[in-house]
This record gives structure tokens, C-alpha cells and sequence, in this order.
């Protein structure tokens, strides 16, 4: 590998790095996890400038909640608003073995709240309930529970229907006697985890094809869309929550309340329809709902070859049933196509450094006379036929591929908490004895010991250093994301091996 390849690389993960750090929106400060408690304090706070309230005076009634548990998920729903108070789900972990809550104690703004233009008031009020506690499965596949409202002319109808076997909830709306109609995902509904700087934390949605992600740093200002609108999302790394709408909306407004960011759709006042999605970002799951909020899983700017990979992983897996396996095979297959072009890159490094001696005469010789030396270095590659760049054209080949599946191992939920072997039990986050990134950098260095180079030697200590900024670079990546570069080495190795000792026999004693 020689200096230019080295350098083309570390620059092309530095700017992987750089851009997700400066560019991804930052996670938006949200409070630590507690038990589940009422709201105490439930005022909301205006983006624009103050409009009247809708309800002229709030009545404090005894708050009821609704319990719902089907196999996936357990929920807590309030008369306040007929909003969702608590979502748990049940097939997913934290470190300690507990359920994850998606929603643990209400914000600023409630959950599924609704109301008039950006205040969300109508989330204080207490209604009606009808319907009990929910215990669903294969025996009581589906239940309804109803919250209703009516006073000083205005009504309102929510209708929450749960199934069994999903984390889809069918909502209806009925609102009238309000001069506009918004419903939002909440403040913190969704949310999980906010301590990745490389993810985007907060409010997304889908107009069209295209996945907006908002940054919350940048919404003291609202952010408003149009036409085409799929959906709306607060999302984290691995999982999120969702309202898709089945019946036309006016528009997505994204802003700021009490320091939250909120996204919410506004549509006039009727009847409404929407599917509410609250748990992980599995495709499979996802694309069978078959209401586009498979486009969640954001595999970046090489997509195209992001989700092929990310089809080839989870087929690896399904019959080796170790995804660390899974990632060895993947590395293998999509480094078969590019053997032919690295050996011509080898051979080239090697011709390349068999004429070194003269290159160095003709730049001593010329150094004061640029033009020159350049037709002369021109001259001298064209007699021994060879291609300065050839060395590293093969590895920028495989830069795409690398974007790709790092892109992949970093946001894929189906790596989290996946084990591997021995002391590797989380393919997800860091190696904690940081053995596979040391083991990365010594392959690193052997590496670049076998393979031919063209450099002098002041520029070869320089290139030295490349494994030693590698393996720090790598110390807090993912295991997955380590072990396929460190396999990718070790075939670099093997390959490099072969072409040198075929190089060997070829060149005249």
C-alpha cells in the first residue's frame, strides 16, 4: 500500500467523521430516565407570537389512565388530552436487562398531543374515557379505547384502536368547533438514546422520497413543508415514533418548545385518520406495513450500495446465526470483485519501484526546471509502462464500498447487542479491551511492510505513523464496523503474499 493510498483513505474516514460530527445534527438535551409519573406542570409554551387559547378556562378533573399490553409493547394513555402518558417495548434491552421506554415521562409537549396552531392546549384538558385496560393476544387480537370532549362549542373524538402482534395503532380524530387542527408526535416520544454524536437525534419526516432530517439546534426559527407529505418521526439511533397520516394534512411545522423540538401536521378541523408506529427501525417490520416508513433507515449518500450489503449481512446471518460471521463473509464476497484490479495495482507499485533510482535522478537532475521534469517523469513511465496512479486506484475503487458498510454497521438495530465470540458480546459499540483495533494496526503495519512502494525514506517513516493514527481512530468504532476492516486487512495480506511471490518469479535474477 503506498503513500497515496494511505493518505486517499485516512482522508476519505476522516471526512466520514467530519462531516457526521460538524454536519448531522446534534441530539437535543432531553431529560434522564425516570419512572413513570403525572405531569405536574403541563403549560406549553407559544413559537409564534401568542394566539388566543381555544379553551378559555382549564377544570382540573381526576386524571384516568389506560393501560395496553400486547406482546410487543405496554403503553400508559391519560384523559388529559387523550394523549400517551408511557411506551415500553418488550424485545429490546437496555445494559441492565430492563425494557426500553420509548416515552418515560411526558415533556413539554405531550405525546400525540393536539390543538390549535402551535400551543398544543387542548392536551390539558381532562376527557371522557371509554374503555377499559387492554390485555391483547392471539385470543383478543384487537381493542378500542375512546377519549371524548365537549364544551363551549367544541368537540372532540379520539378513537385509539391496538392490535395484538404490531406496533401499529390506528387513530381517528374528530374534531370540530376549533379554528385549525394540529397533532404532534411530542417532545420526547421516541427517543432512547441521544449520546451518539454521528446520528441524527430529533425530528424527521418523508416528503415524497426525501428524508428530511431537522436538526433541533436550528429550529428557533420554524421550519415548515408542503405537498407530498408521508410522514413525521422523532427518531434516535435505533428506534423511534411516528405518525403517518391516512387522510390529507395541510402542512408539517417543526419548532421549539420550552427548548424541545417538536414536529407536528396541521390539517383542518374533520375527521382524521393516522397510524401511529412506536418501536424499532426493523425493516423487515417496517416494510410490511407498506407505508413508506422503511425510508427512516438513513443509509446515507451510498445507499445504493448500503442496502444491498445490508441485504447480504442479514442473509449471511440467517444461516450462520452470528452476525460477526455474517460480516466476515460479507467482507470476503465484496472484496472478490476488486482481486483482478488490486493485483494490477500491486504489479504497478512494484514496476514503480524498480524504477525509483532513475526518478530520483530525473527530479535532482531537473529540480529547477519543473516543466522538464515532468515530460521526462512522463517519458520514463511510458517506456517502462507504467501507471503512477495504479497503485491507488484500486483501493479509491473500494472507498464507495467501505462509506457503505460502515454506514450500515453503524446504524443497522439488528447488530445491537448482537454477539460475536469471546469477550466481543455487542457488535454494536466499542471493543472494551480495544483488542481487535491493536490487532487492526499491527495487520496494518505488516501490510504495508509486504507491499512494494515507490516512496523514499524519510516519506516511509512518515507512512509509519498511518497505523498508529488508524488504530486510535478506531478505538471508539463499533466491533462490527473493526472486525470487517481487520478482516480486510488479513485478505490484503494473503493477497499480497501470492502477488509478491509471483512478482518474484517474474522478475530476472
Amino acid at each position: 500500500m503506498d503513500n497515496r493510498t494511505l493518505i486517499a483513505i485516512i482522508l476519505s474516514i476522516l471526512v466520514i467523521i467530519g462531516y457526521q460530527y460538524f454536519f448531522t445534527p446534534q441530539a437535543p438535551q432531553t431529560p434522564p430516565a425516570t419512572e413513570q409519573k403525572t405531569v405536574e406542570d403541563g403549560n406549553t409554551e407559544s413559537v409564534k407570537p401568542a394566539a388566543s387559547p381555544v379553551v378559555s378556562e382549564t377544570k382540573v378533573f381526576d386524571e384516568r389512565q389506560i393501560k395496553v399490553d400486547n406482546e410487543l409493547y405496554t403503553a400508559v394513555f391519560t384523559s388529559k388530552g387523550g394523549t400517551l402518558k408511557y411506551w415500553e417495548i418488550k424485545q429490546h434491552k437496555d445494559q441492565k436487562g430492563n425494557n426500553i421506554a420509548l416515552l418515560n415521562k411526558p415533556g413539554p409537549v405531550p405525546a400525540l398531543a393536539i390543538g390549535s396552531r402551535n400551543d398544543f392546549d387542548l392536551s390539558e384538558l381532562n376527557f371522557a374515557v371509554s374503555g377499559n385496560n387492554l390485555n391483547l393476544d392471539s385470543g383478543n387480537p384487537s381493542g378500542s379505547v375512546v377519549f371524548e370532549y365537549a364544551k363551549d362549542n367544541i368537540m372532540i373524538r379520539r378513537t385509539y384502536t391496538f392490535h395484538a402482534d404490531t406496533y401499529r395503532v390506528d387513530l381517528t380524530d374528530e374534531v370540530s368547533g376549533i379554528p385549525e387542527y394540529w397533532i404532534t408526535v411530542g417532545s420526547d416520544f421516541g427517543i432512547y438514546e441521544n449520546t451518539d454524536d454521528f446520528i441524527h437525534v430529533g425530528p424527521v419526516l418523508l416528503k415524497g422520497s426525501d428524508l428530511e432530517e431537522l436538526n433541533p439546534k436550528k429550529l428557533d426559527e420554524p421550519k415548515k413543508f408542503r405537498d407530498d407529505l408521508k410522514w413525521i418521526a422523532q427518531e434516535d439511533k435505533y428506534f423511534f415514533a411516528s405518525i403517518v397520516p391516512q387522510s390529507p394534512v395541510a402542512e408539517v411545522a417543526a419548532f421549539k418548545q420550552k427548548g424541545s423540538p417538536v414536529i407536528a401536521f396541521r390539517a383542518d378541523p374533520g375527521t382524521h385518520k393516522f397510524i401511529i408506529y412506536a418501536g424499532p427501525k426493523e425493516s423487515e417490520r417496517l416494510s410490511k406495513l407498506n407505508i413508506g416508513l422503511e425510508h427512516i433507515i438513513n443509509f446515507g449518500f451510498f445507499s445504493i450500495i448500503a442496502r444491498p450489503l445490508f441485504w447480504l449481512l442479514k442473509f449471511f446471518n440467517s444461516f450462520a446465526n452470528n452476525y460477526g460471521y455474517a460480516i466476515i463473509l460479507v467482507t470476503i464476497v465484496t472484496r472478490i470483485p476488486f482481486i483482478p484490479l488490486l493485483n494490477k495495482g500491486q504489479k504497478s507499485m512494484k514496476k514503480l519501484q524498480d524504477i525509483q533510482p532513475k526518478m530520483a535522478e530525473i527530479k535532482e537532475k531537473y529540480k529547477k526546471d519543473p516543466q522538464k521534469m515532468q515530460k521526462e517523469m512522463t517519458e520514463l513511465y511510458k517506456k517502462h509502462k507504467v501507471n503512477p496512479v495504479g497503485g491507488c486506484l484500486p483501493m479509491l475503487l473500494q472507498i464507495p464500498v467501505f462509506f457503505a458498510l460502515y454506514k450500515v454497521l453503524l446504524i443497522a438495530i439488528e447488530l445491537r447487542g448482537a454477539p460475536f465470540t469471546l469477550w466481543i458480546t455487542d457488535l454494536s459499540v466499542k471493543d472494551p479491551y480495544y483488542v481487535l483495533p491493536i490487532v487492526m494496526g499491527i495487520t496494518m503495519v505488516i501490510q504495508q511492510k509486504m507491499t512494494p512502494s515507490g516512496m523514499d525514506p524519510k516519506q516511509a517513516k512518515l507512512m509509519m505513523l498511518m497505523p498508529v493514527i488508524f488504530t486510535f481512530l478506531f478505538l471508539n468504532f463499533a466491533s462490527g464496523l473493526v472486525l470487517y476492516w481487520l478482516i480486510n486487512n488479513i485478505l490484503g495480506i494473503i493477497q499480497q503474499f501470492f502477488t509478491n511471490r509471483k512478482l518474484a518469479k517474474e522478475t530476472p535474477a
